[in-house]
């Protein structure tokens, strides 16, 4: 399919979003990324712009000057932007993911991760467009791991309950759709306290002082990278063969406690990590979590359409190197 006249390019580089109108021909396809400012968006618009789409990604309260603005949560607004942009694919990562979070501030948590979710899914399936919806690990209990995408969600808190509740909208109004669980992401940041993985790094500084970490719930910090070449991936298939649909998981297989992540962290940038002291009494929190909610991947696997995770070692060492005191130099040097 090619599409002639003036096409809206969005371009993507760490930190930075640039919108340009320009004259082209597009032999590749549309696809619609929401949450395009946050940690996963910014990686999936990444994947497919490298691969040859035509990306189109929205923000909010976060959206830059340049990237589309719309409110999921206003049903006329997604269905406008539906209707002038028509895009063959539609990844939705725009989540309230904090749990925490979720539990001080529900009503509005709901609107986003399940009317929005709900709206979105009855417009793609009204404009063919295909649908995928990012959901997570936390919709079950974490008693009896790994969990296959047939076993029963029970989840413990609010968040967990909200992106279940998003998964059965998703599916319910558009049956053709895909839901891709995945537990606690990392990546690229432009602060390290975007993810919960890589706010360790200021944890790991504090080094004139003892800070104690979890070292209970058992956690696979996944790099966003990898979940967005998986998106990508099941999006191309998808468009050629209808059988896939339903839940997919995809997930890293390193298991580690923040404890455990720390003092990786330390060790691949040669800090001391002798002031982190492991705690393996659960913490105190809002929302209760799951101890340990491994996700059984196979389905993707065998499938062909998951991705090597990569090394959590190497990839939280790409995404923190930019935080050090020598990034000039090594910005320099090496870029």
């Amino acid at each position: 399919m090619s599409r002639a006249g003036a096409e809206l390019r969005i371009m993507f580089s760490p930190g930075r979003v640039q919108l340009v109108q320009e004259e082209v021909v597009v032999p590749g396809l549309r696809v619609l990324v929401t949450g395009a400012t946050g940690l996963l968006g910014r990686a999936v618009c990444r994947e497919f712009q490298n691969n040859g789409w035509l990306v189109i990604g929205t923000g909010y309260k976060r959206a830059r000057p340049r990237l589309l603005r719309c409110d999921l949560t206003d049903e006329d607004a997604v269905r406008g932007l539906l209707h002038e942009y028509k895009p063959d694919v539609i990844v939705h990562c725009a989540a309230e993911r904090r749990p925490d979070v979720v539990e001080r501030h529900t009503e509005a948590a709901v609107n986003l991760n399940v009317h929005a979710t709900s709206t979105l899914a009855k417009e793609a399936a009204a404009c063919g467009a295909f649908f995928l919806y990012i959901s997570t690990d936390y919709v079950f209990d974490g008693r009896n791991p790994p969990y296959g995408e047939d076993d029963s969600p029970n989840p413990l808190n609010v968040y967990g309950r909200s992106k279940l509740e998003g998964e059965r909208e998703t599916l319910r109004h558009c049956p053709g759709a895909v839901v891709l669980r995945v537990p606690v992401l990392f990546g690229e940041v432009e602060s390290v306290t975007e993810s919960a993985v890589t706010s360790l790094w200021l944890k790991v500084q504090e080094a004139t002082e003892s800070c104690t970490l979890d070292h209970c719930q058992q956690r696979f910090p996944t790099d966003a990278r990898d979940v967005a070449a998986v998106c990508r991936k099941l999006s191309e298939r998808a468009r050629q063969d209808p059988s896939i649909r339903g839940i997919f998981h995809f997930s890293a297989k390193e298991q580690m406690t923040k404890y455990e992540m720390a003092v990786a962290i330390a060790q691949a940038f040669n800090l001391p990590s002798n002031h982190l002291i492991p705690l393996t009494e659960q913490p105190a929190a809002s929302a209760l979590r799951p101890v340990n909610s491994r996700l059984n991947c196979s389905r993707l696997e065998l499938l062909n359409l998951s991705v090597e995770p990569r090394p959590f070692t190497s990839a939280i060492t790409d995404c923190l190197w930019p935080f050090t005191p020598d990034k000039r130099w090594r910005q320099t040097v090496f870029h």
